[in-house]
Formats: structure tokens, sequence, C-alpha cells
């Protein structure tokens, strides 16, 4: 089955950087786009950023462009996000998605997730 494993997750302070990753495996049909939504406890799941896998074009959540940058090897099937001035309120659970374009459809998967906590 479709497998994706989120890494790099931790504690940082207010004002620091993180980079998130994702690595995808067990794919055998073309990667439409990967991309990131996050959860912080008691609040509902919101929309990160999404890459396209062939032209690489980001889009962003206002809450953190400018902030934010992701990037895909294609090669190796990886995402990344790096997170620049990161803020308390960035504090959450990090899902890694991807869509796959199947013969029925395109098809969204999810990863485990990977917990990012800003400290102020």
């Amino acid at each position: 089955e479709v497998t994706l494993v989120e890494s790099g997750g931790g504690l940082v302070q207010a004002g620091n950087s993180l980079r998130i990753s994702c690595a995808a495996s067990q794919i055998s049909v073309p990667i439409l786009s990967m991309g990131w939504h996050r959860q912080a406890p008691g609040k509902e799941r919101e929309w990160v950023a999404t890459i396209t896998w062939g032209g690489g074009r980001p889009s962003y959540a206002d809450s953190v462009k400018g902030r934010f940058t992701i990037t895909r090897d294609r090669s190796q099937k990886i995402q990344f996000l790096q997170m620049n001035s990161l803020q308390p309120e960035d504090t959450a659970v990090y899902f890694c998605t991807a869509k796959l374009d199947h013969e029925v459809g395109y098809w969204d998967y999810w990863g485990q997730g990977t917990q990012v906590t800003v400290s102020s």
C-alpha cells in the first residue's frame, strides 16, 4: 500500500526554524501533488501548503505565506516543508498528503503526522 512517512518534527523556540519532510513509497501511479495539513488540539484540521509534482508550483495558506517554503525531490519522492519564524500558533501535528492519479480518478493519501511544538 501507499506509505507516507513524516520526520523532522520537534520542539523549537518562537522565532526559530524547523524543516520537516515526508517520504513516499510503494507508489506505482503518477503523483499529481503533495502537501501538508496541520491540526492543533481541539481545532479543525487545516491546509498548510501544496506543491505540484511535475512543475513544482507551490501554494500556501495565508497564515504561513512568507514564512514557510514547500519543496520536493521527484527522484526520491520526498517533500519538505521549511518553516521559518515559527510562532506558538504553529504548534500542531503536521500531516503529509499526496494526490495520486489512479485509473478511476484522483485519490488522496495521508501520513500519520509529526508533532511540531513552538514555545513562547
